[in-house]
């Protein structure tokens, strides 16, 4: 349930929304697109009736403001809005999940604020910051592992020419990004146009929002466990490049969701929320400080638009 839109200012004055939904300790959550309203994260599967959600609209979507300088859209210059932000909700060290092209803010602030997380997942992220981004083959090989499907025959092929340069962005290869392509997918999908802005998301790229070599650098001061979260059938990323971003943190574990895609949420509700939940909890039985614990090798569970 929404409680309220609770409101704050960005350092150069630009009014930013969040939204609340559930209770518990805080979860702040970053949305993708890029540039899109966090409206379609929804309760993240059920998220919510463990903790209380916190879901930033970044600047220019959602609530939020339409800045003055539209150069701010740029991924790099909105990790000040997320330092504002944990501290307008009196946090100390905030746990952060970020999808898709919300990972790449999510990033950039645990390497310029490594001691401001306490916990960061990385759901289905996209990992531009770091210097990988998936392929037009990625997301082919991925589709492919589709075939049985009845939509198949009609959407690769589209897929296909929008993904070499051939042809426009067809609706008819949506499923791809779904694990199910059922009612719930079919809703999802339907106000995305409203949710976005365009000319935001266009910016949120820009040449110069990436240095990758000083990011993970910065990043080796992280203490904060990672988890990376993939879907077994998403394109971007594919479990493997999923497995290379968790290589590029001190402390990160791989989950692979199974029969998942782009929003693994709405493929297996409880899957997704029983992993996050035991991911956000892990440290709570003993009462020990994540940032204190030693880093752990890289690992891998489940089976093997950004």
């Amino acid at each position: 349930m929404i409680v309220r839109m609770p409101t704050f200012s960005a350092p150069d004055g630009t009014r930013l929304a969040y939204h609340l939904r559930g209770t518990g300790e805080t979860l702040a959550v970053l949305p993708g697109g890029p540039m899109r309203a966090s409206e379609y994260l929804g309760e993240l599967g059920g998220l919510a009736a463990h903790r209380r959600l916190a879901l930033l609209d970044l600047r220019g979507t959602g609530d939020s403001a339409v800045p003055a300088d539209p150069a701010t859209y740029r991924c790099d210059r909105q990790v000040d809005d997320v330092e504002a932000w944990r501290v307008h909700l009196g946090l100390e060290r905030m746990d952060l999940l970020a999808h898709s092209a919300g990972g790449c803010l999510a990033t950039l602030y645990a390497a310029r604020h490594p001691e401001r997380v306490r916990r960061l997942v990385l759901v289905t992220a996209n990992p531009s910051a770091l210097g990988m981004r998936a392929t037009a083959e990625d997301r082919l090989a991925a589709a492919r592992l589709r075939s049985g499907e009845p939509w198949f025959a009609q959407a690769f092929p589209a897929f296909e020419s929008w993904l070499t340069g051939d042809g426009d962005f067809d609706e008819v290869f949506l499923p791809f990004f779904y694990g199910r392509w059922d009612d719930a997918a079919r809703a999802h999908v339907e106000p995305e146009e409203r949710q976005t802005n365009d000319e935001a998301g266009e910016r949120y790229f820009g040449e110069g929002a990436f240095t990758p070599d000083a990011t993970r650098a910065a990043l080796a001061a992280l203490a904060a466990p990672v988890l990376v979260y993939a879907g077994e059938w998403d394109g971007g990323p594919r479990p493997e490049l999923a497995r290379r971003t968790a290589g590029a943190f001190p402390d990160a574990t791989l989950t692979v969701q199974p029969g998942a895609a782009h929003f693994p949420w709405l493929d297996d509700p409880e899957h997704f929320v029983r992993e996050i939940v035991a991911f956000l909890d892990a440290d709570r039985a003993t009462g020990a400080d994540p940032a204190a614990a030693r880093p752990a090798p890289v690992s891998g569970r489940g089976r093997t638009p950004s």
